[in-house]
Formats: C-alpha cells, sequence, structure tokens
C-alpha cells in the first residue's frame, strides 16, 4: 500500500479531516505528492539569523546556482516579502503556500512574524507555512496561530542526545550558549515538546531528518517511530550535502535513502519527492522560478 494510499484511506474513513485542513493537505506540494504535480510554494528569506550551529550547514546568501535549505540570493525586509508575495499571487496562481524556511531559522528572527502577519492580512487564502529547527516553537506556537500557520516543518535529526551532540556544534537559548550534550538536550526537548504542542492543535507537522552515515543513521527508524506516535504527519529523509564538520562524510545514495524511507514507511509516512527547496525557492517543486522574478525586481529598481 502506497503512503499517498494511506493518505486518502485516512481522509475518506478513520479520520475525515473538515474542508479546510483538508486543503492544508491537498494545495500543499510537500505534504501530498499529488499537490506537488500541480501547486507550488513561495518561500520568503526574510530570517538570517540561527540560533543552533549544525555540522553540515553552511548559510550563503548569494549563491544563485545551489539548490539546497540555508541558500537564498538576497535577504529581504518584511515590506519586501510581502510585495514579493504580492507579486507571485498575482502573477503565479498555482502557488499556494506562502512559506518562510531561512535561511537561518525563522523562529530566531522578528521579522518572520511581521512578514507573516503582513500576508495573511492581505491574503487570508494562502496557506501559512514555516520550517524550523523546533528549539524556539514552543514559545512560539500562539503566535504562529495568529497568523494561521497550519503547516510546520521541523528538522528532527536526533530523539537520542548522545546521537545529537555529534551533529549540533552549540545551541543558543535564553542568552546562553550550549555545547555538547547539554545543547542536544535542549533542543531535543524543546523539539519534542513543540512538535506535540503544535498536533495538539490541528497543526500539521512534517518534521525533516538529515540522514548521516555513521552518525545517525541506524538511529532514523527511531524518529520515525516517535514521530508516527506523536501525530507527526509525514516524514523527510534527507541525504546529508558533505560541508562544513562532515564534509568528509559520504552521502547516501538514492538507493539508500529509499530503503530508508522502506524502513521508516511502518511508522510514518515518508514524503519521496523533496528537491531540497532554498530558502527562496518559488514555484513547483523542481520548477523554480525565483531567479526571474528577483530579476525583474532588480530591473524595476533600475528604472
Amino acid at each position: 500500500m502506497t503512503d499517498e494510499y494511506r493518505i486518502v484511506a485516512v481522509h475518506d474513513s478513520e479520520d475525515p479531516y473538515d474542508p479546510e485542513r483538508l486543503r492544508k493537505i491537498n494545495e500543499h506540494p510537500c505534504y501530498s505528492e499529488k499537490a506537488y504535480h500541480v501547486f507550488g510554494r513561495c518561500h520568503l528569506p526574510v530570517a538570517p539569523k540561527c540560533n543552533i550551529q549544525c555540522n553540515y550547514c553552511i548559510r550563503d546568501f548569494d549563491c544563485v546556482n545551489e539548490n539546497r535549505p540555508g541558500v537564498t540570493s538576497q535577504v529581504l525586509n518584511p515590506e519586501e516579502a510581502f510585495n514579493l508575495a504580492r507579486r507571485v499571487v498575482r502573477d503565479y496562481p498555482y502557488v499556494k503556500v506562502t512559506a518562510v524556511a531561512g535561511p537561518g531559522d525563522p523562529l530566531a528572527n522578528p521579522e518572520t512574524f511581521e512578514t507573516l502577519r503582513l500576508v495573511h492580512e492581505e491574503f487570508p487564502d494562502q496557506i501559512m507555512c514555516i520550517s524550523t529547527n523546533g528549539l524556539m516553537l514552543p514559545e512560539y506556537i500562539e503566535e504562529l496561530a495568529k497568523y494561521d500557520v497550519g503547516n510546520i516543518t521541523v528538522t528532527l535529526n536526533a530523539v537520542d542526545p548522545a546521537i545529537g551532540e555529534k551533529i549540533y556544534s552549540w545551541v543558543d537559548y535564553k542568552g546562553k550558549r550550549y555545547h555538547g550534550r547539554e545543547a542536544a538536550e535542549i533542543l531535543l526537548s524543546q523539539q519534542l515538546r513543540g512538535i506535540e504542542m503544535a498536533v495538539a492543535r490541528d497543526v500539521f507537522v512534517k518534521i525533516n531528518t538529515v540522514y548521516i552515515p555513521g552518525i545517525n543513521d541506524e538511529h532514523i527508524p527511531e524518529i520515525a517511530r516517535i514521530g508516527g506516535e506523536m501525530g507527526v504527519f509525514t516524514h523527510n529523509i534527507i541525504p546529508v550535502i558533505p560541508q562544513y564538520k562532515f564534509a568528509d562524510i559520504t552521502p547516501p545514495t538514492p538507493e539508500d535513502k529509499q530503503e530508508m524511507q522502506d524502513r521508516c514507511a511502518p511508522y510514518l509516512r515518508q514524503m519521496r519527492h523533496c528537491v531540497r527547496c532554498r530558502a527562496d525557492a518559488i514555484g513547483k517543486l523542481g520548477q523554480d522560478v525565483q531567479s526571474s522574478i528577483f530579476q525583474q525586481m532588480r530591473d524595476e529598481k533600475k528604472e
């Protein structure tokens, strides 16, 4: 039985969603494999600061040729982001999702909330979405609800601090920087609490897990099991990009990834169509149009 069939089965019989919640699946290209052929998303890059340092992460703001999280051609302020969203809604009506996904962590940047407010007030039918490491999710879950953020992605790379401390260099929390096991314990506690709070508020939660051979590979099915028990909607396994402190790690092959997805599928629905979106991605998955839009904006400024 395929993952897509399982989604339909849940909707039709076991726990049917109301039409608005169902729309947040059926029109979101990351939450429905069918939707990504039809609908698009707009990532507004307003969040440069991050409150953790992952050992696989380097954030570059001006690399137009890379297609990976943490990359954007420019960082926008909320007003610029709102104007971009307005242009996208006008010119690309198939874009149903407006999101903040970086290039840092959205919840570490106050600009995120002003951007969400502006977009939601002007375009209440847009599906509002964020992608976060989860460190500050419990503190901001109520504010996100004000802007009808109904889809949240949390990057969850470990549910054991002994593994987490191998993945994170440091965590900044409440004005203090933590390292090692303590940092991993704080991050995990906040992530699990935030996921629990989001699910309790009928938010659709997706967890992203970076698949890092030799670090968390044998641990990933346990992440899926716990996510499934908590009511997470879907799970996205992302092969590590070898860079920063993990530059010497050989990334998993597509076959390795599929095997891992198959191992995790009994516990949690697997997202199998991820294209590792940039922080400024616009359009359908794999059919991004942000380069032409940003060029139009630059040309208009010159006039």
